[in-house]
């Protein structure tokens, strides 16, 4: 039967962490930390593994889109839009 882990508290109010939780931790983890009542709930920050160098070049790589409207038909549209809009106030 396996129990929970018990985490101390110390005199000066440090968290004193078991080494089966201390294990599953890496330098530079975050946790976002929420209090609900008699609960303390620690919720790891995740961080997408992207590289902004790399996005920046593959959307650099992307041919055209043909299908992109101009900046004339995107004003086009917003000023149809707007009339619409207007028109139903």
């Amino acid at each position: 039967m396996q129990t929970d882990p018990i985490i101390r508290i110390t005199d000066e109010k440090q968290i004193n962490l078991p080494p089966e939780i201390q294990y599953q931790l890496q330098p530079g983890d975050q946790y976002r930390v929420t209090i609900k009542g008699n609960y303390i709930v620690l919720e790891k920050i995740t961080k997408p593994n992207v590289d902004l160098d790399e996005f920046l070049q593959c959307l650099e790589d992307l041919e055209p889109d043909p299908n992109q409207p101009t900046l004339e038909e995107i004003s086009e549209i917003v000023k149809d839009v707007r009339q619409e809009l207007w028109s139903n106030k």
